[in-house]
């Protein structure tokens, strides 16, 4: 990947449509153009203009709208120009054959941000924001990726490099300068320094569990015996006929799944099998997936029938699902049930008690956590792996100071918990580092 040549890429997503945007940035971006277009154009910056694409003889292909943005304040900080086509994937790969046969070169996955990172318009954890906003599921998903574009990750974590880079300075000054009589810090200072930095990276990891199910979401099995109503709690919370519903027991033979979002993060439901003894055996293999499916989930819900008594059925599967862990118990049918308030009361057919419901789902997830509140969380594992490895790094540097370790020593866990945050703003980040993160964008971006 040579950084000095002119790229060019389809930046829409494949596919018919309205419009498609070829874009280009370097420093020939401007020639190659001129000469695609068999014209000299007028370039203003922040501008578009009006032109016609033409092939190898002249003949005209399509008509394009080209927006030209000069370096240093475009996204990449290099001349950029974006050819707005009709959204024909023909006419796009036409646009972008012809910019390669005229000097420029098919950009590699995430090469335009990546040049927007090594030309310092953006730093690691921006950049890895851009990725998250491009793949957001949901408004709210969206809206956190565009708090960290703006540096939200970046503003928090900033300030703890700089009060480390300080203690590391004041110590090294101390070590310089022993033999002019300056006098070494003391290891209260020291400590001074550093629990505040410490502690304000172990409250950013601490984010890193609200960040994760933003991210990511979380999966939640919906379980219980044929006929407490499941499938029909299961479209309720959906707000959809996604599952086929009777007063048929064992109705749901197979796990049904669909993807919706509760408090802006997206939750894959899963319908399951009834859970009984004494079924066929289509049905047994449709229960062992219901197992397999709470197995894997990071919520069950189990149903149960408020209108009826506990089973042998349902007290195995209450039992079940505590050994798994992360549950809920919920009671359904509460419209048909006898006087008496169990615990998360509701009804599929009426939608009683659905809210309370959905808010007892988000407390269970971390949904409802202070982090919720907060500007500025992670939801990169790399982040929080990486703060993990700072944090441990100036335990022992805390550790270091209680033993009165010379300093040149203590400096060792410094620079050790410097690195890993250099990793995340980008100050000392090696090629591999940067490849992973970048390979993972669209062509294009």
């Amino acid at each position: 990947m040579r950084l000095s040549d002119t790229i060019v890429a389809i930046s829409t997503p494949p596919g018919r449509g309205g419009l498609g945007v070829v874009r280009l940035s370097g420093a020939d971006a401007t020639s190659i153009v001129a000469r695609l277009l068999g014209a000299q154009p007028d370039w203003q910056p922040w501008r578009s203009f009006l032109a016609t694409l033409t092939d190898a003889d002249e003949r005209s292909i399509d008509h394009v709208v080209v927006a030209y943005f000069r370096k240093p304040l475009s996204y990449t900080a290099e001349d950029v120009i974006e050819i707005s086509c009709h959204g024909s994937p023909i006419v796009l790969q036409y646009c972008v054959e012809r910019c390669c046969a005229l000097g420029a070169r098919p950009a590699e996955p995430g090469e335009f941000t990546l040049r927007a990172y090594l030309n310092g318009r953006i730093d690691l954890p921006r950049a890895e924001a851009v990725r998250d906003l491009i793949e957001s599921t949901t408004l709210y998903q969206a809206r956190i990726a565009a708090q960290q574009i703006e540096g939200s990750v970046s503003k928090r974590i900033q300030p703890l490099k700089t009060q480390l880079l300080e203690l590391i300075a004041l110590l090294e000054a101390g070590i310089d300068f022993a033999e002019d009589d300056i006098d070494v810090a003391p290891d209260e200072e020291i400590l001074r320094r550093l629990n505040p930095v410490l502690a304000g990276l172990q409250k950013l990891v601490s984010t890193f569990s609200y960040g994760r199910l933003v991210h990511n979401g979380f999966t939640m099995a919906i379980v219980g015996r044929p006929n407490v109503g499941k499938s029909s709690l299961f479209n309720r919370l959906l707000e959809q006929d996604r599952a086929i519903v009777t007063d048929i027991p064992g109705t749901t033979r197979d796990t049904v799944s669909e993807v919706a979002s509760l408090g802006g993060v997206p939750v894959k439901f899963l319908d399951t099998a009834g859970i009984r003894e004494g079924s066929d055996l289509v049905e047994t293999l449709g229960i062992e997936r219901s197992y397999q499916a709470m197995a894997d989930a990071d919520l069950t819900l189990v149903v149960l029938d408020a209108s009826s008594p506990l089973t042998e059925d349902d007290e195995k599967l209450l039992e079940k699902a505590r050994s798994l862990g992360r549950h809920l118990v919920v009671h359904n049918k509460i419209d048909l049930a006898p006087n008496g308030t169990p615990e998360l009361p509701v009804s599929a057919l009426t939608g009683a008690g659905i809210e309370a419901l959905r808010q007892a789902i988000r407390d269970a997830v971390g949904l409802s956590s202070e982090s919720a509140q907060e500007s500025g969380f992670i939801t990169s594992l790399r982040h929080e792996q990486l703060l993990k490895e700072s944090i441990e790094a100036l335990r022992k540097a805390g550790q270091a100071v209680a033993f009165h370790i010379p300093h040149e020593m203590l400096l060792l866990d410094l620079y050790a918990a410097l690195q890993p945050i250099d990793a995340i703003t980008g100050a000392t980040t090696a090629d591999d580092i940067l490849n992973r993160i970048f390979s993972t964008f669209c062509i294009g971006k």
